[in-house]
């Protein structure tokens, strides 16, 4: 093992808008006392042994974070909050979370989990991350992979990164960005790129263990992104694709580790009520 747990950092994603759900969902409760999705990632955290917990938000809605996390944790990990539109050229869409990942940099000091605050990767979902991550040389990534049929949503279509794999040591050989995932009477569809996928299809869903000098690498990527996109308020420096480019450029191994749980998110209004429902007796 190249670090112990002490080292590592939980780095929760909570900065983004929640357009399609129409509010903050990173505070929305879905567990009986109140509790949010990031909620129950500080306590895994907790459970494994983890250094500290960082949580990339936004300055607009630091004072309800701050309170919510008063109310919720009391003798957890050291959690700090950094501000992703404070990082970086200030832009009313956040810059995706790649950005989001660079933010949180200057104050993670050894590998990082990383996990997103509007998603819930089951009750193994982090401890598969450290673990697999503390098997690897070091100098490798970690992506927990779920099935794709344990990913979609009852209220409308998704988007994935499908993953392929090797056929030799299971590790990442390719992501696809997929949008458009959905189930028709003839089992599950895509729009682009167009065409049927396996319900066992693995895919991402940004629950990464990463290397110090992967999350390094990000800067140089982001520099060269911001330098083409600059002036398009619609485009995302995003974390798959860049974790992806480095592993394409030979700069990055990324092991995959299956998960067989039930993810569970929130992207539109009518996917609360089906959190909360899971989520009773927790």
């Amino acid at each position: 093992m190249p670090f112990n747990r002490s080292e590592v950092s939980l780095v929760v994603m909570a900065g983004g808008l929640g357009s399609r759900f129409g509010g903050n969902k990173q505070l929305v409760s879905v567990g009986p006392n109140g509790e949010a999705f990031l909620d129950y990632a500080v306590r895994d955290a907790k459970e494994l042994g983890l250094g500290q917990v960082i949580i990339v938000a936004r300055t607009d809605i630091n004072d309800e974070l701050l309170e919510h996390l008063n109310r919720q944790h009391l003798d957890e990990p050291p959690i700090v909050v950094v501000h992703q539109d404070t990082f970086g050229p200030s832009r009313a869409k956040p810059w995706g979370t790649g950005h989001a990942i660079l933010s949180a940099s200057p104050e993670a000091h050894g590998p990082i989990i990383v996990v997103n605050a509007d998603d819930h990767y089951g009750i193994s979902g982090i401890r598969l991350a450290v673990e697999a991550l503390e098997e690897t040389d070091g100098e490798s990534a970690v992506l927990v992979a779920f099935e794709l049929k344990q990913t979609l949503s009852d209220t409308g279509s998704v988007t994935r990164g499908v993953c392929r794999l090797s056929e030799v040591d299971g590790s990442l050989v390719e992501l696809v960005e997929t949008h458009g995932i959905r189930r028709d009477d003839a089992g599950i569809l895509a729009d682009d790129p167009s065409g049927r996928l396996e319900e066992s299809a693995p895919v991402s869903m940004n629950l990464w263990a990463l290397p110090r000098e992967a999350v390094g690498r990000l800067a140089g990527q982001w520099a060269s992104f911001h330098s083409q996109n600059s002036d398009d308020p619609s485009s995302e420096f995003l974390l798959p694709e860049a974790l992806d480019h480095q592993r394409s450029e030979g700069l990055l191994n990324i092991k995959v580790v299956k998960s067989a749980e039930k993810w569970i998110g929130i992207t539109n209004k009518e996917d609360l009520v089906l959190a909360q429902e899971l989520f009773k007796g927790q």
